[in-house]
């Protein structure tokens, strides 16, 4: 039994939801517009302002599909009212960043500066030097944005260099030893 799929959702006042045919659901709230064609197998019902999702049958894939069905219009939801944010942190000598418009520009110990254009519907934004902010309402885009940054320059066991999400604990291991 899926207990995240059998949870109601509710929507809260200010968000418009439209389902049309074939599971194609837009959500419209203060932050902004997102839209996402869900899987046509699943049942979903929007009663007033709360949302279910069924599904047709007990087959494993339909299982699947219940609870991944609710949490994507549940992250719909949130996205357009709150938002979503990963924050980073840059960890090393000399390592900064700084903001040029829409170009996040990362000092990471290469013989350049590595340049990057924010996609649409993200935006980055830097607190100090070395700390980075990718917020957005697509919670999928603010995922992979932040895990490319991360991937220029990711934290090594050693000295602990790199960018690190702030919630990430870098395992130390022990140098050489001499005889």
């Amino acid at each position: 039994m899926s207990r995240i799929g059998l949870k109601p959702i509710t929507v809260p006042a200010g968000v418009e939801v439209a389902l049309s045919d074939n599971n194609f659901m837009e959500v419209k709230g203060p932050k902004g517009i997102l839209s996402e064609q869900l899987s046509p197998e699943m049942q979903i019902s929007v009663n007033d302002n709360v949302i279910e999702v069924a599904r047709p049958t007990e087959q494993k894939k339909h299982k699947s599909l219940h609870g991944l069905t609710r949490t994507l219009v549940n992250n719909m939801i949130v996205g357009v009212t709150e938002g979503y944010v990963k924050k980073l942190e840059i960890v090393g000598v000399g390592y900064r960043a700084k903001k040029e418009g829409k170009k996040l520009i990362l000092n990471l110990g290469y013989s350049h500066p590595v340049e990057m254009e924010d996609p649409e519907g993200i935006e980055t934004a830097i607190e100090g030097n070395n700390k980075i902010i990718v917020s957005g309402i697509n919670k999928q885009q603010v995922g992979n944005y932040a895990a490319v940054i991360r991937d220029w320059r990711r934290p090594e066991p050693y000295k602990g260099k790199g960018i690190k999400y702030d919630y990430e604990v870098v395992r130390r291991k022990a140098g050489k030893t001499g005889k």
